[in-house]
């Protein structure tokens, strides 16, 4: 997938310039050298956990990864311009098989974000790894039923619900029935 491709050079552009190696990165961020590798080399994107911690022990913000080009006034996301130019597609836990995620960023090129915004289809209510990383998340159940699991809770949510929660927290977001899927709004935070 070409957005792969994008993504994985430019941490890997980015730790070049910062002299790193994928082993430091690892270190530092917790994420495995080999998954950095796949990352870098354009064969996955896990999920938005990895991407965080490597973007924090990089230096930069989570967009930084997602776009290329900044606005300093306001950004307008247009549902006629955006079918599937900003469709990012992540797996649940760095295996090919678990495509259940499909994003499409409602504020790419913002410059100097520290937000990020998505509408993410749920395709499945697979239950994968849990995701930690610094910030906050809020979600907003637009389709569909979800269950967020956060710590040792389950929260069902249905269309017009929403939650807020430190991302710090274990969590995993996944549709609430299988074979039904969901569309929700997502929100990230992440400080630099």
């Amino acid at each position: 997938m070409q957005t792969n491709k994008v993504i994985g050079d430019k941490i890997k552009t980015i730790r070049s310039s910062r002299n790193m190696s994928v082993d430091d990165v690892a270190e530092r961020s917790g994420v495995s050298s080999e998954q950095i590798e796949r990352i870098e080399g354009g064969v996955e994107i896990p999920s938005l956990a990895p991407l965080i911690k490597i973007a924090r022990v990089l230096g930069v913000r989570l967009g930084t990864f997602l776009d290329d080009v900044d606005e300093l006034g306001p950004v307008v996301s247009r549902a006629k311009d955006n079918k599937d130019k900003n469709t990012i597609r992540f797996t649940g836990d760095a295996t090919l098989s678990r495509k259940h995620l499909e994003y499409h960023s409602l504020s790419q090129g913002k410059a100097g974000r520290h937000m990020e915004t998505f509408i993410i289809d749920i395709q499945s209510s697979e239950q994968g790894k849990v995701s930690t990383h610094e910030g906050e998340e809020f979600i907003y159940v637009l389709e569909g039923a979800i269950e967020v699991k956060y710590g040792k809770e389950v929260y069902t949510l249905e269309a017009g619900d929403s939650i807020y929660y430190d991302s710090i927290v274990a969590h995993h977001v996944h549709a609430a029935q299988e074979g039904t899927p969901a569309k929700i709004l997502g929100v990230v935070y992440t400080p630099v």
